[in-house]
């Protein structure tokens, strides 16, 4: 969107096995917390081998990863002592957001004054996400109404489904509960044959260009007894009268709406976990870095 650079996501643990098409005019953008991860150091390694330039966004100074690509964003977000990262997620999302601008300007497609705008906005965000984090107590409060659901459903359009990813794997990781992050798109496809009075849905709606499309889901999960928490700007009132709970961010430019939405999306997770009396720090059966295939 900024930089105008055609952009594949991959699963580093399913990169090498699948012929990936590049050469030297491809850049692969290896991103791990603590740089020893075992699929991501073999996905550089196999991107290596075929010609591609490698760079990585990491958190770690002097773990392997930096080491073995040719160029490094260290986010220096500190220590990382929770198993569920948090603090490295936002962190990604700066250098990330960072790369972005300085690509779009290397190619002329932002100007000077508008990648300051950009620069700008983000400077704002730290403030936005101290509002979020003022909510804590609202969020504890929901977070408890719904901890005895055993099965979860997140959704979310264009950039707000990573966020959904991210806020069902936190809630599966430290609370022990089911959910599943989905394409709003995609609920027709198989996800809305699961959807009762127990299972609750999340739906990630910031004020965006895929906003519309929010109520045709709302709609569906309501039509079949599902609950619906609905994450909303603060200023929302449309939908909030079509869903069962409410979650409130501030407005911000939509490319930079994730820092602001997944800040309740975790919390609510946290105190979901809290409640039940999982260890949140160290979660059963993870580790902090996986090392091994």
């Amino acid at each position: 969107t900024l930089a105008k650079v055609p952009v594949e996501v991959e699963i580093a643990s399913e990169f090498r096995y699948r012929d990936p098409l590049g050469g030297q005019r491809t850049l692969l953008v290896a991103i791990s917390q603590s740089g020893e991860t075992a699929d991501t150091l073999a996905a550089v390694r196999e991107a290596k081998g075929r010609g591609f330039r490698t760079l990585s966004i990491c958190n770690v100074l002097g773990s392997t990863l930096p080491r073995e690509t040719e160029g490094v964003i260290f986010t220096h977000a500190g220590p990382e002592i929770g198993v569920a990262s948090t603090k490295a997620f936002t962190a990604q999302l700066a250098a990330l957001y960072l790369l972005a601008l300085h690509f779009g300007r290397l190619r002329g497609n932002l100007s000077r004054d508008r990648v300051r705008e950009h620069i700008k906005l983000l400077r704002a965000v730290p403030g936005l996400m101290e509002e979020v984090l003022r909510q804590e107590g609202e969020i504890e409060a929901l977070a408890t109404d719904y901890a005895h659901y055993r099965n979860f459903l997140y959704l979310g359009r264009g950039i707000s489904y990573p966020v959904a990813l991210e806020g069902a794997l936190k809630l599966k990781e430290i609370s022990y509960i089911h959910a599943e992050g989905y394409p709003a798109g995609e609920m027709k496809h198989g996800p809305i044959a699961l959807v009762d009075e127990e299972m609750p849905v999340m739906v990630v709606a910031p004020r965006d260009h895929t906003y519309e499309k929010a109520f045709g889901n709302i709609n569906e999960v309501k039509s079949r007894r599902g609950r619906v928490i609905a994450l909303l700007n603060q200023e929302d009132q449309r939908l909030q009268a079509e869903v069962d709970s409410v979650l409130r961010v501030p407005y911000t430019y939509s490319l930079l709406s994730p820092f602001l939405t997944v800040l309740p999306l975790q919390l609510f997770a946290y105190h979901i976990a809290d409640f039940l009396g999982t260890d949140v720090d160290q979660p059963r059966n993870l580790a902090k870095s996986v090392t091994v295939e």
